[in-house]
Order: structure tokens, then C-alpha cells, then sequence
């Protein structure tokens, strides 16, 4: 089995997804997974690298962001954590 044949590939998960390897159409189920498997580690805060570009991916992100049940809340990352290239997510409490 290889990567693209149709199956999942496992992909491991840490506390920051980046979506440079996602295609754009695919972007919102794939944060919503991370997010979903985030607040089931208890993880209080993620990040979502989605580049700086034309900003198309990040709206599109953030439009996810402000209806997502994981999220409390969310805000463009710092000089150390990847400025508006990214996006860091504080997730609800259980």
C-alpha cells in the first residue's frame, strides 16, 4: 500500500498541524480531525501552520474556527510562532 492509493495514512499527532501537505479541498476535515483528536488528549492550546500565500487557505480555516465545537478560542500566531502564517487555537475545557 502506498500513500494516495484511496487508504488513510496514520499520521502521528503533536500539537501543531501543518497544512502545507493537504490539498485546499481537504483542509477543513483535516483540522477538524486534528482538533477532534487534540481535545481528546486534554491538549489546552494547538497550532494550524497554513502559510501566509494569498491568505485563501487561512480564511478558509479560520471561517472553520468560528463555528468549530473545539475551539474557545483563536488568534494569529507571534514572532515565535509563526506570525500570520499560522493560527493558534485555544481549545475548550472538558
Amino acid at each position: 500500500m502506498t500513500p494516495g492509493d484511496g487508504d488513510p495514512v496514520p499520521l502521528p499527532i503533536e500539537g501543531t498541524l501543518d497544512l502545507h501537505t493537504f490539498r485546499p479541498q481537504e483542509a477543513v476535515a483535516v483540522v477538524d480531525a486534528f482538533l477532534e483528536e487534540s481535545y481528546r488528549r486534554k491538549w489546552r492550546e494547538v497550532r494550524i501552520v497554513h502559510g501566509k500565500g494569498t491568505g485563501t487557505l487561512r480564511e478558509k480555516v479560520h471561517a472553520y474556527l468560528r463555528t468549530s465545537r473545539w475551539v474557545a478560542s483563536f488568534r494569529l500566531g507571534d514572532e515565535t510562532s509563526g506570525g500570520w502564517g499560522a493560527t493558534v487555537v485555544e481549545l475548550r475545557k472538558k
